[in-house]
């Protein structure tokens, strides 16, 4: 078990990724900008133990790249985008975000961490359908990685 005193390496990007979920949720609500979100957030928000560098990324990526992001999602969707609940589609976005422009991070840690939010912050089952939409984008878009590393469950 570990110890919660000491956060583990991982814990600024987990924590950039709340944040910048949290940040995303605003906008998505708003639709101001990725500065004017960040900069809200920076004044607001407390980031010690955030990566304050990857917040910003993902902030700024998600926001310029919607379209692109909603249009690799939605063929994976058992409903439609309309009825998402709109943490789920945060969530569905920064996913989709470092499956598709963040190959540096493995696809499991991806799926990982996006359900983990939907846990955290999403409807009961969030996650379930989070899991299911993120999988089959990683199926799409990381083949070659998920062929490499076969599934050790």
């Amino acid at each position: 078990m570990r110890n919660k005193s000491r956060p583990g390496p991982h814990e600024p990007r987990r924590r950039a990724r709340r944040r910048a979920l949290q940040a995303l949720y605003q906008w998505q609500l708003n639709d101001d900008s990725a500065a004017a979100i960040i900069n809200q957030f920076r004044e607001e928000q407390n980031f010690n133990g955030v990566d304050e560098d990857y917040f910003e990324r993902l902030v700024r990526e998600v926001v310029d790249r919607r379209d692109e992001l909603d249009q690799a999602i939605a063929p994976h969707l058992k409903r439609q985008s309309i009825s998402l609940d709109q943490m789920e589609r945060v969530i569905l976005r920064l996913g989709a975000l470092e499956l598709l422009h963040h190959p540096e991070i493995p696809y499991r840690v991806v799926l990982d961490e996006a359900v983990e939010l939907a846990h955290r912050f999403g409807a009961e089952q969030g996650h379930t359908f989070v899991n299911g939409v993120l999988d089959r984008l990683a199926h799409e878009c990381r083949r070659l990685e998920i062929a490499i590393k076969p599934n050790d469950d």
